[in-house]
C-alpha cells in the first residue's frame, strides 16, 4: 500500500510526525496509550485520500495537515471503541489498548482522540469541512449501533447491509477525498466527483474486508479469522449463502449459535465458499471499483488521478 503513496510520501511523513505531536499530553498515560495506537501501524488511508484530493486544487500541506490528522484521529477513535465492543485482544497483530489497559482507559482514549480531532477541525470554521465531518461522525455511530442491534439477524437484506457499511466505512473515506479538495480550494464539480469516488471505494473496501475475514491468513489480517461469524455480524457473503446455499438450514443454525467453536466457524466459512458467496461478494466489490474509476474520468489530468485509479484497483484485490 505504501508504494501507492509515493507521490505524497513526504506529505504523509509530515502527517505522521504531526500525529505523534498531537497525541502528546501532560498525562503520560494518555501519551503512552495514544502513541501505542499510532505505532501499531495502519494504512493511513484516510489522510492519504485527503492529501490526494488536495492535489486537485491549490495544494499546500499546511492547508490539508489539520484535516489529515483529524481524519486519522477520528478513525483511530472508532477502532479503540470497536475493540472494547468486540473484546478484541489484537489488531494488526499487535495487542490492543483494551488488552493492555482495559475497557475504561480504552473508552476515554477514544473520546480523547475524537476531542483532539475537533480542536484541529476548528481551524476550518466558515468552510464545509466541520459540518461534513460532524454529519459523517453521527452517521458512523448510526452504522455501528445498527450493526450491534442487527447481530444474529439472519433476515437482513442487501439493502440493510449496504446501509450499514456505507455509514460504518464508506462515508469517512468519501469525506476524506472530498474535504482534502475543499481545503485546497478545488471547485465543486471536482470535490463532488471525489466524494462519489470515495464512497464507491469505501463500499468496496468494506466488502473486501468482509471477504478477508473469511479468507486471509491470520498473520496478515492481524486478528482471528471468522470474527464476524463469531459475533453474529451478517456480511455480504453470509447473506448470499443464506439465499443460495443448499445447506441453508445448517448455516442458519451455525450463524445463529452464539458460542461457536473454531470448527463450527470454519464449517460455516466452508459452506459460504462452496455456494459461491465469496465470488459473488468479490464481483459486487468490483462493480463499486468500476464506478469509482468512472467518477475520475472528467477530473483534471493531474498526476494523482492515475494514482487514485491504481489505489481503487488495489483495494479490491488486497489480501490484508
Amino acid at each position: 500500500m505504501i508504494k501507492l503513496f509515493d507521490e505524497i510520501r513526504s506529505d504523509l511523513e509530515i502527517v505522521e510526525a504531526e500525529l505523534l505531536e498531537v497525541v502528546k499530553a501532560p498525562d503520560p498515560l494518555l501519551t503512552d496509550t495514544a502513541t501505542h495506537l499510532l505505532k501499531a501501524g495502519g494504512k493511513r488511508l484516510r489522510p492519504a485520500f485527503s492529501l490526494l484530493g488536495g492535489k486537485f486544487g491549490d495544494f499546500e500541506i499546511k492547508k490539508v495537515l489539520p484535516l489529515a490528522v483529524a481524519l486519522e484521529l477520528i478513525h483511530m477513535a472508532t477502532l479503540v471503541h470497536d475493540d472494547v465492543v468486540d473484546s478484541a485482544m489484537t489488531r494488526r497483530g499487535v495487542r490492543t489498548v483494551k488488552a493492555m489497559w482495559g475497557n475504561k482507559i480504552s473508552t476515554h482514549i477514544g473520546d480523547y482522540l475524537f476531542g483532539q480531532s475537533l480542536i484541529l477541525l476548528s481551524s476550518y470554521q466558515g468552510t464545509m469541512i466541520p459540518p461534513v465531518l460532524a454529519d459523517t461522525s453521527v452517521k458512523m455511530c448510526e452504522g455501528e449501533i445498527y450493526q450491534i442491534s442487527a447481530s444474529y439477524d439472519t433476515d437482513q437484506t442487501l439493502r440493510d447491509y449496504f446501509y450499514r457499511i456505507k455509514r460504518k466505512t464508506a462515508l469517512l473515506i468519501s469525506a476524506s477525498c472530498q474535504l482534502g479538495a475543499i481545503a485546497c480550494d478545488a471547485p465543486p464539480k471536482t470535490h463532488l466527483a471525489l466524494r462519489r469516488y470515495g464512497n464507491h471505494v469505501g463500499m468496496a473496501f468494506q466488502i473486501t474486508d468482509d471477504i478477508l475475514d473469511m479468507t486471509a491468513e491470520q498473520t496478515r489480517l492481524g486478528k482471528p479469522i471468522g470474527g464476524d461469524i463469531r459475533q453474529g455480524i451478517i456480511t455480504l457473503p453470509v447473506i448470499y449463502a443464506l439465499a443460495n446455499s443448499a445447506d441453508r438450514d445448517h448455516i442458519l443454525h451455525l450463524i445463529n449459535k452464539e458460542n461457536k467453536s473454531n470448527e463450527e466457524v470454519f464449517e460455516a466459512i466452508s459452506i459460504i465458499k462452496d455456494c459461491g458467496g465469496l465470488e459473488y461478494s468479490s464481483r459486487i466489490a468490483q462493480r463499486y471499483i468500476s464506478k469509482a474509476k468512472q467518477e475520475l474520468n472528467p477530473l483534471p489530468d493531474v498526476p494523482v488521478k492515475e494514482t487514485l485509479k491504481t489505489i481503487a484497483d488495489f483495494i479490491s484485490f488486497r489480501n490484508f
